[in-house]
């Protein structure tokens, strides 16, 4: 018996010491740079934190996964874990035409003590960013809460925007250590680390869950908020009852197993890296072939530059929207978007009007309020319209809110259209998550604080930011360029810059087509495409002061400069041009005495010739660098 008990004891004491051993995963990126640290301290609480380089990202910060209001992150241990990695390349729309998804990956298997619940946290390590979800797979319904923390290093600088307005809002600047207690920022928020390099914590792959925002403490830290615990912004309590505000207060269940969405720490050294990182979309699904049988290059999905009548003036009339469709043609732009005008046709009228469009070889996007199809029936019955008359995309409006009923919406708004070869604009959106590689067919959405927002008095610094921080989570439907007076103190060279910096496959024009014409710039502007081959981030690039881009479409380059609110001058340096090769440029330059005018210029140039440019504040410039034959 004393045998027994020894052994007993000694097993006892194995297990205790092997139980230890197995509290804490890391992964590092397949560089070597990154590292993703996940452990549970004394108190069995599970903590992570990011480094990058050995100097923090994120600092240590609890985890928290909560069911059925019990955190089984809160006392909990690690039980086992398995090892893979991930290499692979997809096509992708936007900054770029090919992804590489490429990481180092760990599934960490954890046991709440007091439940006796099994749980798991999936990790991976890419060389642009780490990102972590929690995985609860046992049947049955049950209601799921984040409260994961991402504790910041009290020097970095971030940019972030509130809720009021859901996902358009303007940036602020601040130090982590200066963020009020109880401010709310919507992802992605972006900061600069002090020692060096960028970071941004956004989430990716959202379905069948309610969206995350971040609430600050007041003491560096930000906490995942879920949908219902987030407040109601403006265009929510404008357009629903408070039924509605009542109802998407309670946290939302599940049914069968929890796969919540990712979470991601974007961190890379220089602004060029976080631009180009693929996170993101990385940890998307890839999209259903029954769907899609060639992914994002599906025939039927197609990105392009539309008209648009709305911002800038026009007849709203049948006729009249015939001549923007007229004008789109001349333009040699692919689209024309229509507001909820067509509604008042009679079908007759819709018909010639879509058949005259085909005639000219412009598609038509029709507007949509979501309220007015909010089952499946009325999906269908929408995009059986759009499908039987040849229309090609919808643009679809007012979500307003990330709860899980609105993010299933999203969902099964994208299934219904892709049956029908129907793409999607969505409007009133939240942020981007990926879900455009899943979804191909969805080619932009709004989540922005475009040009529509009649009341925004200053632009350039509003402009300057957004490519380092909104269109980090993908593309965005800002509509961007306008000559009149909405530019506020923006240039004219600076609004067309906006069109080379601003990503979007559906890439809406705000202005009446015939300025577009009617400006100097307009070879230029034709040749603007809505998608990429590759983007370079210049080193002058400074967040809210200066974003210039290279981008190549092809064998043509162009450059892109959103200025800021301070004059300045730069050279910018051609060496992401082919050696020895020549490029005829048109160069589209601020006319110092006129923010309401350009400068045109011709130039021959190569890699080894840097471009002077001078801008005044809001100003731009622009470029397209056009191979020689």
């Amino acid at each position: 018996m004393a045998r027994i008990i020894a052994l007993v004891a000694l097993l006892t004491i194995a297990n205790q010491s092997a139980i230890r051993n197995l509290q804490s995963a890391i992964l590092n990126s397949p560089d070597g740079h990154l590292r993703l640290r996940l452990w549970t301290d004394d108190t069995h609480r599970v903590r992570y934190d990011v480094t990058r380089d050995n100097v923090p990202v994120v600092e240590p910060s609890v985890l928290g996964f909560v069911v059925d209001r019990v955190d089984l992150t809160r006392d909990a241990d690690i039980v086992g874990s398995t090892r893979s990695s991930t290499d692979r390349e997809y096509l992708v729309r936007g900054v770029h035409a090919h992804a590489r998804d490429r990481s180092n990956d760990a599934h960490v298997d954890l046991r709440h003590r007091a439940t006796s619940a099994a749980f798991a946290i999936e990790m991976r390590a890419f060389e642009t960013g780490v990102a972590f979800r929690y995985v609860a797979a046992r049947a049955g319904t049950r209601t799921p809460d984040d409260r994961t923390e991402f504790r910041l290093p009290g020097d970095a600088t971030v940019w972030y925007h509130g809720l009021d307005g859901h996902y358009e809002g303007v940036h602020v600047k601040r130090t982590v250590a200066d963020v009020p207690f109880g401010d709310w920022a919507a992802p992605p928020v972006t900061f600069r680390l002090a020692r060096g390099g960028y970071a941004s914590i956004t989430e990716g792959a959202l379905a069948n869950y309610s969206g995350m925002a971040l609430e600050a403490d007041g003491a560096g830290t930000f906490h995942a908020r879920l949908g219902h615990a987030q407040p109601i912004g403006y265009p929510f309590y404008l357009r629903y009852p408070a039924a509605d505000t009542h109802r998407l207060a309670a946290a939302a269940s599940v049914a069968g197993p929890i796969t919540t969405p990712w979470r991601i720490v974007l961190a890379a050294p220089g602004l060029d890296a976080l631009v180009n990182s693929d996170v993101v979309r990385n940890v998307a699904a890839p999209p259903d072939p029954a769907l899609f049988p060639d992914g994002a290059s599906t025939p039927w999905i197609a990105p392009g530059r539309a008209v648009w009548r709305f911002l800038d003036g026009g007849d709203n009339t049948f006729d009249g929207l015939k001549a923007f469709t007229a004008l789109a043609e001349r333009l040699g732009f692919e689209y024309h978007v229509v507001e909820g005008i067509w509604q008042r046709w009679t079908p007759e009228q819709l018909r010639d009007f879509v058949d005259d469009a085909k005639r000219r070889h412009v598609g038509i996007w029709l507007w949509k309020d979501s309220r007015a199809i909010p089952t499946v029936d009325k999906q269908r019955e929408f995009f059986d319209l759009c499908r039987d008359l040849g229309v090609v995309g919808a643009k679809i409006d007012f979500f307003d809110h990330e709860a899980k009923e609105i993010i299933d919406r999203y969902q099964s708004i994208l299934r219904e259209a892709a049956e029908r070869h129907i793409m999607v604009d969505f409007h009133g959106a939240d942020k981007p998550t990926g879900g455009d590689r899943t979804f191909p067919n969805e080619l932009t959405r709004e989540g922005i604080q475009g040009l529509e927002h009649r009341t925004m008095e200053t632009w350039a610094t509003h402009n300057a930011t957004l490519p380092f921080t909104r269109f980090l989570a993908g593309p965005a439907d800002y509509t961007p360029v306008v000559f009149g007076e909405r530019r506020k103190e923006t240039s004219w060279a600076h609004q067309i810059a906006t069109a080379v910096i601003f990503t979007s496959p559906l890439l809406v024009y705000g202005a009446h087509p015939q300025s577009l014409l009617d400006n100097p710039a307009v070879d230029v502007i034709k040749a603007i495409p809505s998608v990429w081959d590759e983007t370079r981030v210049l080193a002058p690039s400074d967040i809210g002061e200066l974003a210039a881009f290279a981008r190549r479409s092809g064998g043509d380059w162009f450059v892109g400069i959103l200025n800021g609110a301070q004059a300045r001058t730069l050279k910018v340096d051609l060496g992401f041009l082919p050696a020895g090769k020549s490029f005829a440029a048109t160069l589209v330059r601020d006319n110092p005495a006129d923010a309401a005018a350009v400068a045109i210029e011709k130039a021959v140039v190569t890699s080894a010739t840097p471009l002077g440019v001078e801008m005044r504040p809001g100003g731009g410039f622009v470029a397209r660098l056009a191979a020689a034959q």
